[in-house]
């Protein structure tokens, strides 16, 4: 049976990448979009990025698509891959090739003209599908019937697969959370249990890539249960061994039944201690950015909040604190008790109590403090660390009262403070 996505992709007959199309099939050349896109289409998802694969060579590729007007960057000519830029759109467009060397974490290539050799050097079924530029899908390796079956399966040998590039283990759960459905396949598995050490050949950037992707996922817990039993999420994320994932389920329940966006920092934190000395550790080895560094510094370092806690009482901890930090407390507090309330009326109240701090936390504005150093120098104070005792003192008195106090009071105090 024919399948095509002719119907279901409109993306597929814009006239600047049927253009494209054309002129890489010129003089007996072939083009096809690759991978993703017509997975994503064949399984109801969004496309968001265009892959062609194609028999004619890197610099025919350049030549064609700028006779045609458009801009070629050689962005991975080694391996065959040059960019595209057609009407503001970035086409990935990569040479038919196989695998002639792997070390599992990168490979040396040699381009050819058969799309059987092609397909059967990716990853996974589902990945090594192509499309004609009617919307013609051709399957080489069996990946329609896997996108039918909702699996997840390695083409050829797992272990083979795995060998080739060891971020594999990681992208086969990562798929798994996207695309799978029921157990993942035995096989392969298996394999990623039995090959996970090769993990450590991997660089911490494509490490955190793959498991921020996963972490992405709608419902990634299934995945990383598996990952888990197979020992390889504690050899990407050895954090989590004793602290574990059972309450990712119930976040990413209460992500959907309150609305909350899929936030793979508040996951990752959901399976790590808030421990400030580890979680330094592991920004630094997984090479976080700036931000996210400090975000999972902050919430390490956030104290936990009781839900009987008062919105005053919060109002001060924020002002100290971190907002972010103690937001993804409450969250991860609040998605914890609906799990137990569904047995258990205290864990009910609890749930209400966090549900009422998270909503105050996030409409809270910090207040600004009415005094400045010059201030006090108006009075006459000197400037030094007795000024700046005297500010932090002051600072703390304006916390306690609950920023009530104004500019003239504190300035009462100042002097009141100059004078003893």
């Amino acid at each position: 049976m024919s399948v095509s996505i002719a119907g279901r992709a409109d993306w597929l007959f814009d006239k600047h990448l049927q253009r494209l199309l054309g002129a890489l099939t010129e003089g007996g050349e072939e083009a096809r979009i690759a991978g993703g896109a017509v997975r994503n289409v064949l399984m109801g998802q969004p496309v968001t990025d265009i892959d062609i694969a194609t028999s004619c060579l890197p610099r025919e590729t350049i030549r064609r698509a700028e006779a045609e007007g458009f801009k070629a960057v050689p962005t991975g000519i080694e391996h065959g891959t040059i960019t595209v830029v057609a009407d503001g759109k970035p086409y990935e467009i990569t040479t038919l090739r196989a695998d002639v060397e792997t070390d599992g974490r990168r490979a040396k290539v040699s381009f050819g003209r058969d799309w059987k050799l092609d397909a059967e050097r990716r990853d996974f079924t589902i990945n090594a599908l192509y499309a004609e530029a009617d919307g013609s899908v051709v399957d080489l390796v069996g990946g329609i019937a896997d996108i039918e079956a909702r699996r997840l399966r390695f083409i050829g040998d797992p272990e083979a697969r795995i060998r080739e590039d060891y971020l594999r283990i990681l992208r086969f759960f990562r798929f798994f959370a996207w695309y799978g459905e029921g157990r993942p396949d035995a096989e392969g598995l298996k394999a990623c249990a039995r090959l996970k050490e090769g993990l450590a050949q991997l660089s911490a950037e494509r490490i955190w890539s793959e498991l921020k992707k996963l972490l992405s996922a709608p419902d990634p817990s299934r995945a990383l249960l598996w990952m888990r039993q197979a020992g390889v999420l504690t050899a990407a994320l050895s954090e989590s061994e004793k602290w574990g994932i059972d309450a990712i389920h119930g976040l990413t329940r209460a992500e959907k039944d309150l609305g909350w966006a899929v936030d793979p920092m508040l996951r990752l934190e959901a399976m790590v201690p808030p421990d400030a000395a580890r979680m330094k550790t592991l920004a630094e080895r997984l090479k976080f950015s700036t931000a996210e560094a400090d975000r999972l510094r902050h919430w390490s370092m956030a104290t936990a909040v009781e839900p009987k806690t008062t919105e005053g009482e919060l109002a001060k901890r924020l002002y100290r604190g971190d907002r972010q930090g103690f937001v993804d407390r409450l969250r991860l507090s609040l998605a914890a008790a609906r799990v137990r309330a569904v047995e258990d009326n205290e864990a009910l109240l609890e749930a209400g109590g966090f549900s009422r701090l998270l909503s105050f936390a996030l409409k809270w504005k910090r207040p600004e403090f009415p005094l400045r150093g010059a201030d006090l120098t108006a009075l006459g104070a000197t400037p030094g660390p007795k000024l700046g005792e005297i500010l932090k003192n002051l600072e703390a008195e304006w916390i306690d009262a609950s920023f009530t106090p104004d500019r003239d009071a504190l300035i009462k105090r100042a002097a009141e403070a100059l004078e003893g």
